[in-house]
């Protein structure tokens, strides 16, 4: 995907979550012809030359037959369809079917564009840079489309996301669909405000011009910015078709699928576009109540080492600690919920860490499904780091080479070690040794990471073919823009 999620076989991904059309939303659950025109309108959105070209689950469909036809049933899926799709199949078609940019198939169960995809012109014109959104909360996305719509007609809004992560930088790119819309956002009046805060707002260019003179580049390097600022971040289909090196005869390569056997269940792995950093859908991690202790009174450090020795002799699996440098707390994952005598053994083995006597409590519900999903994601990064690593090396197989175990120990804390009192690389073995070939927990990309984080117990399953030829990726420069 272009900025966001993708989706396993037995489920289609939102198109883009960071990069799209207006949602259903709090949109009146009614047959109304303004609820239907909704629908039709998010479909068309997934086929836009705004949204296509650059979103790669879209463009994978898109490619994957001569006829471009790209199932119902599949888009039918997104996150953003829920509420029209919670109307049956015949109210989808219904919309479609009131589309004048997309045709339906004999047997309605197909569709695609009627026109061929257009690479868009101006884009980097019609664009303006907008800051002072503050946090993100459940419902932004719409709220910003909204706001904007105001202005005049928009293709796109593009929420900014710290390289990396997930997290909001309160700033988005908006695609307008013309110069007059440009104009008439740039030069409102009163100026446009977000909370009743006036917001910074600029061109893209200006925006780009900007951090150029902020970071005093000149020449080449800051050619090299703009460029960087100007183009579009993550997949892109005309940059990848203009590369021979990137195609197959013609035809797209195939990306492998990374699976994760995850407290019991197969869930797939995506590849951030960006970042090429494995990551999961919330949606998709269990929740396991009651498979996680919290400990509390450790003095600001913990020994992974000390900690699980005693673990080890009564669980099959190897608990997942995770734990922040200076806190006085951290938690400790277990692949199912504990019984009663596991959590007391626990207390009466474990009642030290950093010599400090510690309490064990049970998380509330929310901070063990906060921890899980992070739990997933570290080994969501592991396993697609593992793959590629097996893909770039094959006579390697699964170990990853010499530099897994150390990469593992010195990204677990953010610093050097992993665990003290096991020597210089003590914690690196320690995770070597104790996590599975596929899994050695290592960072990948080299990747500092804030928090002190052992390797899950589960293995990937491994990777098979994409079911659905895909156009490899084409890696971009970090960018540290605000």
């Amino acid at each position: 995907m272009s900025l966001s999620e993708t989706v396993p076989a037995t489920q289609a991904p939102e198109a883009s979550t960071t990069n799209a059309a207006p949602t259903s939303g709090d949109v009146e659950m009614n047959d109304g012809e303004d609820f239907l025109a909704a629908a039709c309108k998010q479909i068309e959105f997934y086929f836009a030359d705004a949204n296509l070209p650059y979103d790669r689950f879209m463009w994978t469909l898109h490619t994957a037959n001569a006829g471009h036809w790209v199932p119902i049933k599949t888009v039918s899926s997104f996150k953003r369809m829920k509420d029209y799709t919670a109307k049956g199949p015949e109210f989808i078609l219904r919309a479609l079917k009131t589309s004048t940019d997309l045709e339906v198939d004999d047997k309605e169960e197909n569709v695609r564009r009627r026109t061929e995809v257009q690479k868009p012109k101006d884009q980097f014109e019609r664009s303006v840079y907008a800051k002072g959104f503050g946090k993100e909360e459940p419902g932004l996305q719409k709220e910003l489309e909204e706001f904007f719509e105001k202005y005049g007609k928009v293709n796109a809004v593009r929420m900014r996301r710290v390289d990396g992560k997930k997290d909001f930088k309160g700033s988005v790119f908006v695609e307008f669909a013309d110069m007059e819309s440009v104009d008439a956002f740039l030069n409102a009046d009163p100026k446009p405000s977000w909370n009743d805060e006036e917001l910074l707002i600029m061109s893209k260019e200006d925006y780009c011009d900007m951090k150029i003179k902020e970071k005093g580049l000149t020449g080449k390097a800051a050619d090299l910015r703009r460029d960087t600022i100007s183009s579009r971040k993550g997949f892109n289909a005309f940059k990848e078709m203009e590369n021979p090196s990137k195609q197959n005869h013609g035809r797209p390569k195939e990306k492998p699928e990374v699976f994760l056997d995850f407290m019991g269940t197969k869930i797939r792995v995506y590849d951030d576009d960006e970042e090429e950093v494995g990551y999961v859908k919330t949606e998709d991690v269990p929740f396991i109540k009651g498979a996680t202790l919290k400990f509390t009174g450790c003095g600001g450090d913990a020994n992974f080492t000390e900690m699980k020795a005693p673990l080890r002799e009564r669980f099959a699996r190897v608990p997942y600690i995770q734990f922040s440098k200076g806190d006085d707390f951290g938690l400790v994952g277990f692949d199912k919920t504990l019984k009663e005598d596991e959590i007391e053994y626990v207390k009466e083995n474990v009642k030290t860490v950093n010599s400090h006597e510690v309490a064990w409590t049970i998380p509330d519900e929310e901070e063990e499904k906060k921890f899980q999903i992070d739990r997933a994601n570290f080994a969501a990064k592991s396993a697609l780091s593992r793959s590629q690593m097996r893909k770039s090396n094959p006579s390697r197989g699964g170990r990853g080479g010499r530099g897994g175990g150390r990469g593992a120990g010195r990204g677990g804390r953010g610093g050097r070690g992993g665990a003290r009192g096991g020597g210089r690389n003590g914690g690196d073995r320690e995770r070597a040794k104790e996590a599975p070939k596929s899994l050695s927990g290592e960072v990948p990309g080299g990747e500092k990471r804030k928090r002190a984080i052992e390797p899950d117990g589960g293995p990937d399953v491994g990777t098979r073919g994409a079911g659905v030829p895909t156009i490899a990726l084409t890696k971009k420069a970090k960018t540290d823009e605000s």
